[in-house]
């Protein structure tokens, strides 16, 4: 059986938790307003696309592919960024709701983060080097064996990095943020 392809498609206001969305290849196609909430889209491949004020949590994301692919407005509660086919993973996000997902061991070189909620997230053994967390909430996030280098978090805020246990080498942080790589000496900084 042939494998669908569907290009230059726009999908708005669509429950896909009704009718779930077919195995294929989308290539620059826009979901504007959709519900994907609890689908599966394991073995999907999209490619340029974008998705706006979308509803992607507690998805399956068995081997899906996302080549350049943009959430803007987006909600992905608790979504498993490491079972993603991770060759040519490149996704990017502003103004989503990311807590509680998991980005375990995923290549996330360059990624951008803008103007978003990242309470809870595991960044164990991430590769962010050069990622930028632009205005972006780090409450509890998990950072552990992470490599950190050239990233940019001098507008984020609530996060907590241990400089021995992840890799920091020429990452940008604010004064304000220095905090956050001292909360395991439970010291008070006062300004």
């Amino acid at each position: 059986m042939e494998r669908k392809y569907v290009e230059d498609k726009e999908f708005e206001q669509i429950d896909f938790a009704a009718k779930p969305l077919g195995e294929a290849d989308y290539d620059n196609c826009s979901f504007i307003n959709c519900n994907f909430s609890g689908t599966d889209l394991s073995k999907i491949n999209f490619s340029e696309c974008t998705f706006t004020g979308c509803n992607l949590s507690m998805v399956k994301l068995g081997n899906t592919v996302f080549n350049d692919t943009k959430f803007k407005d987006c909600k992905l509660l608790g979504l498993h960024f490491e079972d993603c086919n991770q060759f040519l993973l490149t996704i990017s996000f502003e103004n989503c709701n990311l807590n509680l997902a998991s980005f375990y061991k995923v290549n996330l070189k360059k990624t951008i983060f803008k103007n978003t909620s990242l309470n809870e997230v595991d960044f164990t053994e991430t590769n962010l080097t050069s990622a930028v967390f632009d205005n972006c909430n780090l409450l509890l996030a998990t950072f552990v064996g992470a490599i950190l280098e050239k990233a940019d978090l001098r507008t984020a805020y609530n996060y907590s990095i241990d400089p021995e246990i992840n890799r920091i080498k020429k990452t940008r942080f604010s004064t304000n943020g220095i905090a956050g790589l001292l909360n395991k000496y439970d010291i008070i900084i006062e300004q």
